[in-house]
C-alpha cells in the first residue's frame, strides 16, 4: 500500500529575481508564464496527480495573499489538506517546522514532501516517480533531497555533492546517494568543474522526510524555531478558509533558511537524482531557456516590435516596446518600470531590487493596474518603527542639552551636537513634538522633556514679556528680537504641552497670546507684524503658523475666540495671499499687502502650499466654511503640477507663479507637509488620495530618511538627487513627527502587509557600508 505523503507548497516568496513583473503584491507564483495556468496552480495540479496513496495538499502562504489563494485555487480538492497563512515571512525554516508540526498533529509520524510553488517541472509522472524513489530512504530516517544533473555551468543555482550509492543499505532504494555537502552558488570556473564530474547536481529545493526526523533535527540544532512554531500553531485561528498563524508569536521566530538552520548540520541526508526536467524560473535567462522561442531564439511577449534580434527575452506588459539589433538581451517593461540587461547577467536584477527597497520605491511592492489600489498602511510598520524605535529614542537622549538646558540646534551626521545658537522656534518645536508623541502613546520621558524645554524657553523672555528670537548655547539671549514666526511656534508648543498635561503651559500660553495681540498685531487689524518694531516687507508665512497656533488653542480649549482669530488670517488668505489665476500663494508683500516688487513678488514655495492646504481643511471643518476646500485643492494641485522635481518626485524649495524653478533644493519638511496635505484632502467627496499618501511617505523615506544614519534625516537634496546636507537640523523634527503621526492616525486599523523591520540594529549594521555619500557629507 502506498504511503500517505503530506505535501506542503511553499508559497510565501516574492520572486524578486523576476522583477519588474514579480512584486510583493503579485509574486511570481501567481503569474501565468507559459499560458497554461499560474505556477501555483500547476504545482497543486502536479501534487494532485499522484496515482496511489493519500496525498493531502497544504499551501503555506503569506496572509496578504489569502484572497488570491482562495480565488486561484477555488474548486481544488485539497484531499484533507488546506491553507496555512503566515502573518509575516520568516523564511523557510519556520515554514518547514510548521509543516512537520501540522503533520504530527494530524497524522502522526508521517512522510512530508516540501515543494516550492514557482518551479517548472515537465511531467507529473516523472515527478512522482522520483518522489516515490525517495520514500524508502525517508522512511528509514533520511532527509531526502532531489538533485538535477546540470546541463550547463550555472552560477545561479546551489549545488549538491553526492557520494556513495545507498542501495546496499536496507530499504534505501536503488539510485539514492549519500549527500556529501551542499555548495552555495559557485563562480563560473567552479561551475564548469562541477559540470565535468558525475557527482554534482543542481539543488531543486524539494525535500522529503519523516515528520519526527525533522522534529529531532530542529530540537537538536535550532530548538527555539521549533518551540516558537509549535506555540504559533497551537494558538492559530482556524476557519473554513484555512489556518491563520498569530502575528505576535510567529513574528518572534528567527528568520533563517532551512538550509542554514538544519540541513548543513545533518549527516543523514540522501539525494535522489531527479528523473524530470526542472527549472526554478529564477531569472529572465531561465525563462528564456524554458519558453518556446521564435526562429531566431527570441521569446517575444506582449506588444513588442523586434527587428534583427537574437536569443533575447522581450516582454511588454503595457505600452509598445520596440527594439532593434539586440542579441542575448532581456528587456522587460511594465506600466511603471523597465529592466534591461544582458541575458547572462539578468539574475543581478536582485541588486536593483535591493536598491529600490532601500529607497522605499513602491515599484518593488505594488503592481500598477487600473483595478489595483495601493493598500492604506503599506508604510505603517516602517513609520511606527522609525518614530518610536529610532527617532524619538535618539532625540530624547542625544538631542537634549543636559548641561546648558534646552535642545541642541543641529547635529553632524556622526552624531556630534553642533555648537550653534538655539533658535526659539526650534526649542518650541521640540516641546511640541514630544507633546504630540506623548498624546500618540509614546512611553518615553515626554513630561520631563516638555518641562525641560519650557524651562529653557523661559530664559529667553524679554523685558516686554515676549520670547527672544535666538539664545546662546548657555541660554543667554543672543538676539532679543520678538518675531511673529517664533511666537507662533511658542503658542503651538504651549497649546499641546497644555493638552499633554504640563501644569505651566496654560499660563504661559495666555501670556504669549496677550503679547502677540498687544505687540505684534497690526494696528489696522490687517494681520500681524513681522516683529514688534515692524518691517517694510511682510510675509504670509508667519500668518500661516499663527493660524496653526490659533487652531491648536481652539482644539485644546474649545474657546471660540481662538477660532475668530484664525478667521481673520483666513480672510487675509482669501483677499491677498492667494492668486486665483495661478492657484498660487504669495510669500512676500509690501505694507499694503500687495505683492513685493521684483523677484520676491513672484516667489512661491510648494511646501507652504501644502501646509496651507491642510490648515484650510482643518479650519473649514471647525468653522463650517466648506468653500475653503476648493482653495485647499487648488493649492495642492498647483504645488504638484508646478512645484515638483520630476526626476525625484520631491518638492522644490521655490518656484515662480508661472512654475519656473527658483530654488532647486528639495528639503525634507515640504515632503512631510505634502503627506499632511494629502491626508487632509483625502475626503469622501473628493478623489481617493490614499495611493498618493503612500507614495509620498515612500519618497520621504527613500530620499530623506533611509539613506541617513538611524534616527536622522538628510534635509537637502539637489535637483539631481544628490544629498547636499551638511548637518541634521533639529527644527525639522516637528515636521516629520507631525506628518508621520498623522499618517499613523490615518491608517489606524489598516491591515499591514509589508515593510516590517524585524531587527533595525542588524539592518543598520549591514547597510552601513552602503552609505559613502553620508560619510562624505559628514
Amino acid at each position: 500500500m502506498a504511503e500517505r505523503i503530506s505535501c506542503f507548497v511553499m508559497s510565501g516568496g516574492v520572486g524578486s529575481r523576476l522583477w519588474p513583473l514579480s512584486r510583493e503584491d503579485n509574486p511570481k507564483q501567481f503569474h501565468d508564464l507559459s499560458g497554461d495556468g499560474s505556477m501555483l496552480v500547476k504545482t497543486v495540479r502536479r501534487l494532485k496527480a499522484r496515482e496511489e496513496g493519500q496525498t493531502p495538499v497544504h499551501i503555506i502562504a503569506a496572509e496578504r495573499n489569502a484572497e488570491r489563494i482562495r480565488t486561484d485555487l477555488a474548486g481544488f480538492d485539497y484531499s484533507g489538506g488546506g491553507a496555512i497563512f503566515e502573518p509575516v515571512g520568516r523564511n523557510t525554516a519556520a515554514a518547514v517546522a510548521i509543516a512537520a508540526l501540522h503533520t504530527l498533529n494530524s497524522h502522526g509520524d508521517g512522510i512530508v514532501l516540501i515543494v516550492p510553488s514557482d518551479h517548472a517541472i515537465t511531467t507529473d509522472r516523472q515527478f512522482w516517480d522520483s518522489v516515490e524513489a525517495g520514500v524508502p530512504a525517508a522512511k528509514a530516517g533520511q532527509v531526502v533531497v532531489f538533485g538535477m544533473k546540470p546541463t550547463r555551468p550555472e552560477t545561479g543555482y546551489g549545488y549538491i555533492e553526492a557520494g556513495d550509492d545507498l542501495a546496499e543499505q536496507d530499504q534505501q532504494g536503488a539510485g539514492v546517494r549519500r549527500v556529501v555537502r551542499f555548495v552555495e552558488k559557485p563562480d563560473a570556473e567552479t561551475a564548469s568543474r562541477y559540470l565535468a564530474t558525475s557527482d554534482f547536481f543542481w539543488n531543486t529545493g524539494i525535500f522529503l522526510f519523516r515528520a519526527a526526523v525533522i522534529r529531532a533535527a530542529f530540537l537538536n540544532h535550532h530548538r527555539d524555531i521549533w518551540l516558537q512554531a509549535e506555540r504559533a500553531l497551537d494558538t492559530a485561528a482556524r476557519d473554513l478558509s484555512g489556518i491563520y498563524l498569530p502575528l505576535d508569536s510567529y513574528a518572534s521566530i528567527p528568520s533563517i533558511s532551512v538550509d542554514y538552520a538544519i540541513m548543513e548540520h545533518l549527516c543523514n541526508i540522501a539525494m535522489v537524482p531527479a528523473r524530470f526536467r526542472w527549472s526554478d524560473l529564477g531569472s529572465w535567462q531561465s525563462l528564456l531557456e524554458a519558453s518556446r522561442t521564435d526562429e531566431r531564439g527570441n521569446v517575444v511577449i506582449g506588444d513588442v516590435v523586434a527587428i534583427d534580434c537574437e536569443r533575447s527575452y522581450l516582454r511588454s506588459g503595457g505600452r509598445l516596446l520596440s527594439v532593434v539589433g539586440l542579441k542575448d538581451v532581456a528587456v522587460v517593461a511594465t506600466d511603471d518600470a523597465t529592466f534591461v540587461a544582458p541575458v547572462a547577467e539578468s539574475q543581478n536584477v536582485k541588486h536593483v531590487v535591493e536598491q529600490l527597497e532601500k529607497w522605499g520605491r513602491l515599484e518593488v511592492k505594488f503592481t500598477p493596474a487600473h483595478d489595483r489600489v495601493v493598500l492604506p498602511g503599506a508604510w505603517r510598520q516602517r513609520v511606527a518603527h522609525w518614530l518610536f524605535e529610532e527617532t524619538l529614542p535618539r532625540w530624547s537622549t542625544a538631542g537634549v542639552d543636559e548641561r546648558h538646558g534646552g535642545f541642541h540646534e543641529a547635529f553632524a551626521f556622526d552624531g556630534t551636537p553642533l555648537c550653534k545658537p538655539k533658535r526659539m522656534r526650534t526649542m518650541a518645536r521640540q516641546v511640541y513634538a514630544y507633546s504630540i508623541a506623548k498624546l500618540r502613546g509614546w512611553d518615553g520621558p515626554a513630561d520631563d522633556l516638555i518641562a525641560h524645554g519650557i524651562a529653557f524657553m523661559e530664559k529667553g523672555r524679554t523685558k516686554r514679556g515676549g520670547w527672544a528670537r535666538t539664545l546662546n548655547v548657555d541660554g543667554s539671549i543672543a538676539d532679543p528680537c520678538e518675531d511673529a514666526y517664533d511666537h507662533a511656534c511658542v503658542l503651538l508648543a504651549l497649546a499641546y504641552a497644555h493638552r499633554a498635561g504640563n501644569p505651566d503651559a496654560l499660563a504661559r500660553g495666555e501670556e504669549a497670546m496677550a503679547f502677540v495681540e498687544t505687540w505684534l498685531e497690526d494696528e489696522r487689524l490687517t494681520g500681524f507684524l513681522e516683529t514688534c518694531d515692524g518691517t517694510e516687507l511682510r510675509r504670509s508665512n508667519p500668518h500661516m503658523h499663527l493660524l496653526e497656533a490659533f487652531l491648536a488653542w481652539h482644539e485644546v480649549t474649545g474657546e471660540r475666540s481662538y477660532l475668530r482669530r484664525a478667521a481673520r488670517i483666513v480672510d487675509l488668505f482669501r483677499t491677498h495671499f492667494f492668486d486665483p489665476e495661478s492657484w498660487t500663494l504669495g510669500e512676500y508683500f509690501d505694507n499694503e499687502w500687495k505683492p513685493a516688487p521684483g523677484g520676491q513678488g513672484v516667489w512661491t514655495e510648494p511646501g507652504h502650499h501644502f501646509e496651507w492646504a491642510s490648515l484650510l481643511v482643518e479650519f473649514a471643518a471647525r468653522s463650517k466654511q466648506s468653500d475653503l476646500i476648493p482653495f485647499a485643492r487648488k493649492l495642492y494641485s498647483s504645488a504638484v503640477a508646478n512645484g515638483l522635481n520630476r526626476a525625484t518626485g520631491l518638492a522644490y524649495g521655490a518656484v515662480s507663479r508661472d512654475g519656473l524653478p527658483l530654488d532647486l533644493i528639495s528639503r525634507s519638511w515640504p515632503q512631510a507637509e505634502a503627506i499632511k496635505a494629502a491626508i487632509a484632502l483625502d475626503r469622501p467627496e473628493g478623489p481617493d488620495l490614499k495611493p498618493e499618501i503612500e507614495a509620498r511617505v515612500g519618497r520621504l523615506f527613500r530620499w530623506h530618511i533611509d539613506p541617513a544614519p538611524t534616527g536622522f534625516w538628510i534635509d537637502r537634496i539637489d535637483e539631481r538627487g544628490k544629498a547636499v546636507a551638511g548637518e541634521v537640523p533639529a527644527s525639522i523634527f516637528y515636521h516629520l513627527v507631525t506628518a508621520l503621526m498623522q499618517y499613523l492616525d490615518k491608517t489606524e486599523g489598516a491591515v499591514v502587509h509589508s515593510l516590517a523591520v524585524p531587527n533595525m540594529a542588524a539592518v543598520a549594521e549591514a547597510a552601513e557600508p552602503a552609505r559613502p555619500a553620508l560619510r562624505d557629507i559628514a
